[in-house]
């Protein structure tokens, strides 16, 4: 397999990473919007919190990369302007919205809990999207470092690394599945999307060890501290809001 794949549609090559990014914000754009709207939110106010939690995300995401790539800023790898427009994660993304979401209810004086109807879509928008990370190859900066595991893929330096972007996407089913099957049980409202934020930073705090990033605290990346951050905040809260 020649990395990046390219998508060829007719006369048309199109490149794999903003086609699955375009289709998983689609999707999950699609089934929050129908989740949201078995929510007790006032149909006037859902839009407002949407656009809330899109553009915190949108914020925290760019900020996250920023920090996250600060050894390819001082060494000139990379302009801050190019880590701005092109840089984002998906950690950031979601801390991000949450603030924003959170802000945003503040204003409306919105008190339940909304977070349920996002959980699922963003699972499958994020496996939708590591698929097209895993389509990008290494210009992406999503592989994981080298191994000599039979399941190693050569992205184009001929070095086999973990597909970490491909163990996030399996990982992404499991908690789908997870949730479904913890779904069926009594639960407070928050409680899914409390669940999915604890599984993934503690997802993205431990695979990310295996990605060759900067460490510079405690051997964690900017992103690994961020993920525990989170976890403190939702381990030691219920679900009184989001």
């Amino acid at each position: 397999m020649e990395f990046p794949v390219y998508l060829t549609i007719g006369a048309l090559k199109l490149h794999p990473h903003p086609v699955f990014e375009s289709i998983a914000y689609f999707v999950s754009l699609r089934l929050a919007l129908r989740r949201f709207r078995q929510s007790t939110v006032k149909a006037e106010q859902r839009g407002v919190v949407i656009a809330g939690g899109l553009i915190g995300g949108m914020l925290g995401a760019k900020l996250l990369a920023v920090v996250q790539h600060l050894d390819l800023l001082w060494t000139g790898q990379i302009s801050f302007v190019m880590l701005l427009i092109g840089g984002k994660t998906i950690v950031g993304a979601l801390l991000g919205a949450v603030f924003g979401v959170e802000i945003t209810k503040k204003f409306l004086k919105i008190e339940t809990a909304t977070g349920d109807a996002f959980a699922y879509p963003l699972i499958v928008g994020t496996a939708i999207g590591r698929i097209g990370c895993f389509l990008t190859g290494l210009s992406d900066q999503t592989y994981g470092t080298p191994t000599a595991l039979p399941w190693g893929v050569d992205f184009g330096d001929r070095i086999l690394r973990h597909p970490t972007q491909i163990y996030e996407v399996i990982f992404m089913i499991g908690l789908l599945i997870f949730l479904k099957y913890r779904e069926r049980k009594p639960y407070l409202q928050g409680d899914l999307f409390r669940f999915y934020m604890i599984c993934y930073l503690a997802f993205r705090w431990s695979i990310d060890f295996i990605k060759p990033d900067f460490h510079p605290l405690l051997g964690m990346s900017a992103i690994q501290i961020s993920c525990l951050l989170g976890l403190v905040y939702y381990l030691q809260v219920r679900c009184e809001s989001i």
